[in-house]
């Protein structure tokens, strides 16, 4: 059974984290870019608007169901190390939990913390100008950890 489940896993994870990625590097290369054109206030708010929409069930079920999926990945990996694909979904599944990891420990309670921000005020506008160029940068690590875990996980795939 396990040599069966690998293989279906990778594919999976494959396309889990290509479309984690792909929403990240959209984020980091589009949508904060046009964010940090606009006034402070006008940036504040437009990026508050998005943390409160970005958490919706279908986001959710991509960022950590593919989270899931790694996680099992990884022990599949490890019970079928003989394998020739198990190197490759172990190393997918690892890179990919940077994702979840990096949301919920850098980028969830920097969101929380600007929420709470009155858009004009200045407090918010002190806080927007270090605020996304740090948030983008640890976007970035999340980008690229997607993309090298897809990349992972395909390895996988053509492994088996």
């Amino acid at each position: 059974m396990i040599d069966d489940l690998g293989p279906v896993l990778a594919v999976a994870g494959a396309v889990g984290a290509g479309l984690n990625g792909g929403v990240f590097f959209a984020f980091s290369t589009s949508v904060m870019r046009a964010l940090v054109r606009l006034p402070a206030s006008g940036g504040v708010a437009a990026m508050q608007s998005i943390n409160r929409e970005a958490p919706s069930p279908l986001f959710m079920l991509l960022l950590f169901g593919t989270g899931v999926l790694s996680i099992a990945g990884g022990a599949i990996a490890l019970a079928g190390w003989d394998e020739p694909w198990a190197p490759y979904l172990l190393v997918g599944s690892a890179l990919y939990l940077i994702c979840p990891i990096t949301t919920i420990a850098y980028h969830v309670p920097r969101n929380i913390a600007l929420d709470e921000l009155d858009p004009d005020s200045p407090a918010a506008q002190q806080a927007w100008a270090g605020w996304h160029s740090t948030w983008t940068a640890a976007n970035h690590v999340r980008t690229l950890a997607c993309a090298a875990s897809a990349v992972a996980f395909a390895l996988a795939g053509w492994a088996s």
